[in-house]
């Protein structure tokens, strides 16, 4: 009988595990194939049966960071936490991320300082060190906006906006009328159309219009579109589809593609899928340059640094698409960036939880400069941002209005698009100036080159001082560190940095320079023994450099090196012969580099080879005492090749020298 009730028991236990198996099994296949609500449904049913496993609680906790809904997602983080703290960084990063979405942002660094020992490589890691004061940077950054709800909202999602011909098209999960609903299966939700409504001028609304659903099907996930300026061609996002019906890959999974339509006889016909799509990842959120020549977009192909970056590509003449280009770590981090914007001021604004924010996707913008790079990203602040997703930033740049879209708590629905108005500018310049004067008798000194650059050795600006001995840096960016370098024939190079406050306004900046010191004017002479057939006898003073005078090249060491050339030393055979020759000569070594490089790298490699060349003449029997040697980087340059100044390969050998100056006799 003990046999038969064991037996019944292990049958028992044998069958429960096996469901339980069976179960996991089901909710990872849901998961893995980005059927989010479904999977939380399959994963909670788990849960509530007491199966407490630190893989159910991470697919707990990820699938409704996915979907959006930050404070459920944190309830399972935490008891992942719980069972065990040392988690993959991964975990902790969206961890400190839904602590901010319940306004607990001190115990969102704590996490975050752990997350950066853990890969102090990774970009989000490198953001958060060098910012920790963000909250007050963004803070800085609020309180330029008046928001209020767009007045066409559901209890369904809307979100994605943009204009045409005075009309909002924006992107909506509320019902279309039709019998037979399909479900969106990231969120279990009604698929997205598009809508329109017209934007009256007195800023009331119209009621909310499906926009043609003639050739754009309704059946089909679609949302975000951006038109080109004379609203004839329309690019959106769509799920993979073929003659209107939904596309799957081989495992079973349907991403996001871009498609292109064109304005024919008032119909949006002709919709082709754009080149660059794949069946195996998402390409979605079009926007285009100003010029249109661009697009950009979000998608998670090969390249991607983090679970979605933002590319663009270029639109040829005759429609054609170049290769898309990842827009770089400037832009892009290891966490999500998507739903870019173009602003007419070439302003890329975009959405991201990778920056320091307030929780969730925040907005950020960063001016394109001419040159097709990316100034300082910027958050723009309350109350655009909230502690949950913020995303789809879309602004007039002429009268300063705009929609977004947010999750934020108090909405009428899911997502919710909001209009504002910007009521003061981000964009924070300070003028620098000041007057340049004599170091030792205070004499104005004009025509004085100047040169300006940030930290990073970019943005240089050029400027020369007036009759007046004063200089002038308009629209410099606030609270940033810059340098200066000057350059004046007679005066020494001089480098001064400064600080700027985080407030419009001005900042003075006196600078006094030093004169060159004059060389004692006493002749020596000496005989230069060199490839004549006869030594020429020559005058030499105080101030002379034995390598002009002996006609040596000045480069005597391999690029970003500190040890003389071996095919150098013959060269500098000469300047032992002549000391020894002349005992009573003294001499200071000079190195300097060009600007490229950082100048606190340049400095440390001047003074290594400056002191590499004192070594090389002493171990070839030169007094030491005879011998001074300095290092002056990239201070003294011969040229205008400073930083941010294009020069030829020439023009900066020019100032990678080695200068060996007669300092007494």
């Amino acid at each position: 009988m003990k046999k038969l009730i064991y037996f019944f028991l292990f049958f028992c236990y044998f069958f429960n595990a096996n469901a339980q198996t069976a179960s996991i099994n089901n909710a990872d296949k849901k998961y893995d194939n980005y059927a989010y609500a479904d999977a939380i449904k399959a994963y909670e049913n788990l849960v509530k049966k007491g199966v407490k496993e630190e893989r159910i609680f991470q697919r707990l906790g990820n699938s409704y960071y996915f979907i959006g809904e930050l404070e459920e997602a944190l309830n399972y983080y935490q008891e992942l936490f719980n069972l065990n703290e040392n988690q993959e960084a991964e975990y902790m990063y969206k961890y400190a991320q839904c602590l901010k979405s319940i306004g607990s942002y001190r115990k969102a660094d704590e996490v975050l300082e752990k997350f950066s020992q853990k890969v102090p490589l990774d970009k989000r890691a490198v953001l958060f060190l060098k910012n920790k004061n963000y909250l007050e940077d963004i803070k800085a950054n609020s309180g330029r906006f008046d928001i209020a709800d767009a007045g066409v909202n559901s209890k369904d999602s809307d979100y994605g906006s943009t204009i045409l011909d005075n009309k909002l098209v924006f992107t909506s999960a509320r019902d279309t009328g039709v019998i037979i609903k399909k479900n969106f299966k990231w969120t279990n939700k009604a698929i997205s159309t598009l809508y329109t409504v017209e934007l009256n001028p007195d800023g009331s609304i119209e009621k909310p219009v499906l926009f043609h659903k003639k050739n754009l099907k309704v059946n089909l996930n679609q949302s975000t579109p951006v038109f080109t300026k004379d609203g004839q061609t329309m690019y959106f996002t769509r799920n993979n589809s073929v003659d209107g019906k939904r596309r799957q890959n081989e495992n079973n999974i349907t991403f996001l593609k871009l498609y292109k339509a064109v304005l024919i006889d008032n119909e949006w016909k002709e919709v082709k899928e754009l080149p660059f799509n794949s069946d195996e990842y998402s390409v979605a959120h079009p926007a285009l340059s100003t010029d249109g020549k661009t697009l950009y977009f979000a998608s998670d192909m090969p390249g991607t640094l983090g679970l979605s970056d933002i590319f663009k590509v270029s639109i040829a003449a005759d429609g054609t698409f170049g290769t898309p280009e990842n827009l770089g770590p400037e832009i892009n981090t290891e966490g999500r960036e998507t739903f870019p914007f173009i602003s007419d001021e070439n302003e890329l604004y975009f959405a991201s939880d990778g920056r320091p924010g307030l929780g969730g996707l925040d907005i950020y913008v960063s001016k394109i400069n001419k040159e097709g790079l990316f100034d300082e990203v910027q958050n723009v602040g309350e109350p655009i941002n909230s502690m949950q997703d913020d995303f789809a930033f879309i602004i007039n740049s002429k009268n300063r209005n705009g929609f977004f879209s947010s999750n934020r708590v108090n909405g009428q629905g899911l997502d919710d698009i909001y209009r504002f108005t910007e009521n003061r500018r981000l964009i924070c310049e300070q003028q620098l100036s000041g007057t340049i004067t004599d170091q030792e008798t205070n004499e104005i000194l004009s025509n004085v080159s100047l040169v300006l650059f940030d930290e990073a050795g970019k943005s240089a600006v050029e400027t020369k001082s007036d009759a007046n001995g004063n200089y002038v840096f308009s629209n410099v960016r606030c609270g940033k560190k810059y340098f200066i370098k000057t350059s004046k024939e007679d005066y020494l190079f001089k480098e001064v940095s400064v600080t700027l406050k985080k407030a419009t306004g001005s900042t003075s900046l006196q600078i006094a320079l030093e004169k060159k010191p004059k060389p004692i004017v006493r002749a020596m002479p000496v005989v230069i023994k060199g490839n004549s057939i006869k030594p020429v006898k020559v005058n030499i003073t105080i101030g002379t450099d034995l390598v002009k005078l002996l006609n040596i090249p000045m480069n005597f060491f391999d690029l970003g090196k500190a040890t003389i050339k071996k095919e150098s030393e013959p060269k500098l055979q000469k300047i032992v012969d002549m000391l020894k020759q002349y005992p009573t000569i003294k001499i200071d070594i000079r190195s300097h580099t060009d600007s490229r490089s950082s100048s606190e790298s340049n400095q440390i490699l001047s003074d290594k080879r400056a002191q590499s060349s004192k070594s090389w003449l002493e171990q070839r029997g030169i007094d030491g005492s005879r011998l001074t040697a300095k290092g002056y980087g990239e201070t003294q340059l011969v040229n205008n090749c400073a930083d941010g100044v294009k020069c030829t390969e020439k023009e900066h050998q020019q100032n990678r020298r080695s200068e060996f100056i007669i300092t007494s006799m």
